[in-house]
């Protein structure tokens, strides 16, 4: 923190102060011209800027100024490239500061708990390991260029369905493990100016008043002392939310709970320090983000960023199925193809709400097909289906016709328009039933059949999926979509996306699938831990294509997997060689699967992945570093994450279900704190640390010279035991030693002595 800031703080009145932990508007902090400090403007902005024309406006249903549309969250996860993602920020970077923004609202990184979020298309994975190595690269590329990020939204917003008032009902290993590692890497690795909460509640409290949340974990845990701010509307008590270290309530002006605020600090109800700390966090963000738009230029090069959403479009391309070579597509075989779908001449290319971004120009599949071919293979149109997917026998007809009579078929397919948005979740993941009626009857006619999908989150398709020998998974990929998948059809591009997220065969598959959004304010987290590929494996239930999934017009052999223990850590390294003739893009993928372990655990975590791109014939050397958090789970009782001593296997692999290598080794970690011994403690919680363990068996000792039927804490006895409160121990069999003390007070004098010996 500057002098500056400190200089500007000391200067405030009360009421300024109060005034500035709110916005000025709907997109604007406030200005103090008095004081020197000016306003600055944040819009949102997951996969583009979407600023509106006026900052006294939402600008939702209307079309704001043109800005480039990159690829969702879904689209860019699936692209597997952290390198990628940080200059799609950078990208994000200049054009915020051109059109005269400071922080820019994003990236999205909640958990896909369900294939059904109406927001699934903004966030990256279903792993948090994934989404928080590739949001910590969009953050630095995003801040580089002295932009902020805003990381968002924290935390368990994973639905729509009454996400205002819902309350996300998680226990504190599942939040640890599972909802808060991705938030968790990028705070520590990126350094985010700001992070947004959420609106839900989070087990009974909502998440701009939560204490654990706000204080306990992100500012006193992860060190983190950026600016918290509410997402739009979601403070609901200002007194608590600023106690708990919410800074910046937005939108503004909220004049009613500036007046709070002071006359609290006037009452004593609210310590002013505490009032200054937010303002201090929010003065140091405006010195920040003033400093590089002093050296905005008020443009960018619009044809470079479009070339860049291409790229990016191309590189989260996913091809799901590839059955005798259907693709790529060779012009000296295929003389005629039948394009049918209206997707491909009016493509979806992002989802709705506060992600929708005016793009500033927009390739069509069609047309870019047409480039490619440049008449050496004739094209052919039909709509296929109508808006309202109301299934269409003329329609159907005309498809079936044209297919017929080509050589190839090419069917865009996928979830309306208005589907997937912020506001609702959705119902179904499968596709219309005039998509599906299409996609049957023009394969039965035409062998040669690729389907492209657009879409924002996994799809069922086991109503046609092994009717048709190719698809291949677009997303919602932004303005450039049109070309990239035209470059991959035809194989001028080398699909080389994985899959961020498991494909179910059908929706009741997902693990999330029986407490999803009823609609009863309450969201039970019930799966725990077990979300996307954990639960998949933990069941033995095979998805329609796992995580991690994606093919290639070329083949990769993996090779020499060397594991080297050093200490607590591992250095872990394997050679990938490209195997066929067509220069590709592999995504190396290293798990970890932990043996044995006191509290249950998924089969395989993903703890690393590399993108490298490989020509013929060639071999790369990939190294990954395993630190002592990459073999821990979280332990609720002892309150922090443990990694214990044992047998763990590393498994190297192109997805999660298609491991490559694997090397069994054993670690030794330094046991930590003894568990805190409370009055329930149970036998086992006294038999982990050596001090209690040895107060224990002394005091069985004891206790045996009174009983007839002897207690031994062998392995057997524990097994019935291990899950017995010491003080119910007592009271079944220590009744004659007791006298006239209590069970809890024998118990309490037992802890007493652990504690004086481990002081």
């Amino acid at each position: 923190m500057s002098n500056v800031v400190n200089d500007l703080l000391s200067s405030l009145t009360l009421e300024e102060k109060a005034s500035l932990v709110a916005g000025a508007d709907m997109w604007k902090t406030r200005d103090i011209p008095r004081a020197g400090i000016p306003s600055i403007a944040m819009f949102d902005g997951t996969n583009g800027v979407r600023k509106p024309a006026s900052t006294n406006e939402m600008g939702l249903f209307t079309e704001n100024i043109p800005a480039t549309s990159f690829p969702t969250g879904v689209a860019l996860g699936s692209s597997w490239n952290a390198e990628l993602l940080y200059e799609v920020g950078a990208a994000l970077g200049r054009e915020s500061l051109a059109l005269d923004t400071q922080i820019l609202l994003g990236p999205g990184v909640n958990m896909k708990r369900s294939p059904l979020g109406g927001r699934n298309f903004e966030y990256y994975s279903e792993d948090p390991v994934l989404s928080g190595e590739l949001g910590a690269a969009m953050v630095k590329g995003l801040q580089s260029m002295g932009v902020g990020a805003s990381v968002k939204h924290f935390a368990c917003n994973n639905q729509e369905t009454e996400k205002m008032i819902s309350n996300s009902v998680v226990d504190e290993r599942t939040l640890r493990e599972i909802y808060l590692t991705a938030f968790e890497i990028i705070v520590k690795k990126a350094d985010p100016w700001t992070v947004m909460c959420s609106y839900n509640q989070l087990n009974g409290t909502y998440t701009s008043e939560h204490e654990h949340l706000l204080k306990d974990i992100l500012r006193d845990e992860w060190h983190y002392d950026g600016v918290v701010m509410s997402d739009w509307t979601a403070v609901y008590d200002r007194l608590k939310a600023l106690r708990a270290g919410l800074d910046l309530e937005m939108p503004g002006p909220a004049s009613y709970n500036a007046a709070k605020l002071a006359a609290a600090v006037r009452s004593g109800e609210l310590e002013e320090e505490t009032l200054n700390a937010s303002v201090r966090r929010i003065l140091t963000l405006v010195e920040k983000t003033t400093a590089a738009a002093k050296s905005a230029e008020g443009t960018w090069d619009v044809e470079a960023h479009h070339a860049l959403a291409r790229k990016a479009a191309a590189e989260s391309i996913v091809l799901l199925k590839n059955e005798n070579g259907t693709l790529p597509i060779g012009m000296n075989e295929t003389k005629s193809i039948a394009v049918i779908g209206q997707k491909a001449k009016k493509p979806r290319f992002q989802g709705g709400g506060s992600a929708r971004v005016t793009p500033t120009k927009l390739d069509i599949p069609y047309d870019e097909m047409e480039i490619i071919t440049n008449g050496k293979t004739s094209l052919s149109f039909a709509e296929g289906y109508r808006n309202d997917n109301v299934p269409d026998e003329a329609l159907i007809e005309e498809s079936v016709r044209i297919a017929k009579s080509s050589d190839l078929a090419v069917i865009f397919a996928g979830q309306p328009e208005g589907t997937e948005s912020e506001g609702y979740d959705s119902n179904a993941i499968d596709l219309p039933p005039a998509q599906v009626e299409l996609i049957k009857a023009v394969s039965a006619v035409q062998p040669r059949c690729v389907v492209v999908l657009c879409n924002g989150t996994a799809l069922a398709m086991k109503e046609w999926i092994d009717r048709v020998p190719a698809v291949v998974e677009l997303w919602l990929s932004g303005q450039g979509s049109g070309a990239a998948i035209a470059g991959v059809l035809f194989g001028h591009v080398n699909p080389s996306g994985k899959l961020s997220e498991t494909f179910p065969v059908k929706l009741s598959d997902n693990p999330s699938y029986l407490t999803f959004g009823d609609g009863n304010h309450q969201a039970v987290y019930s799966e725990g831990i077990f979300t996307g590929y954990r639960y998949y494996d933990k069941k033995e239930l095979d998805p329609l294509f796992p995580f991690g999934h994606g093919l290639s017009y070329t083949t990769f052999e993996y090779r020499d997997l060397k594991v080297t223990i050093q200490g607590d850590k591992a250095a872990v390294e394997c050679q990938v060689h490209n195997t066929g003739s067509m220069e590709g893009k592999e995504v190396v993928q290293l798990y970890v699967h932990d043996e044995a372990s006191r509290l249950i655990r998924p089969v395989k975590e993903l703890k690393g992945f590399a993108k490298i791109p490989l020509q013929p014939g060639e071999t790369k050397t990939v190294t990954f570093a395993l630190e002592p958090r990459d073999f821990s789970y979280f332990d609720p009782k002892q309150n922090r994450w443990v990694a214990e001593t044992g047998a763990f296997t590393i498994m190297v692999g192109s997805s999660s279900r298609d491991i490559r290598l694997s090397s069994r080794m054993n670690l030794t970690f330094e046991p930590g704190p003894a568990p805190e011994l409370g009055l329930y403690s149970l036998i086992a919680d006294w038999m982990a640390a050596p001090n209690s363990r040895e107060a224990l068996l002394l005091f069985i000792e004891e206790m045996n010279r009174h009983i007839t039927d002897k207690i031994a804490l062998d392995d057997q006895s524990m097994a019935f035991l291990g899950d017995f409160p010491l003080v119910k121990l007592i009271q079944l069999y220590g009744q004659e030693m007791l006298q006239d003390r209590s069970p809890e007070s024998v118990v309490q004098e037992l802890i007493k002595q652990v504690n004086g010996k481990q002081a």
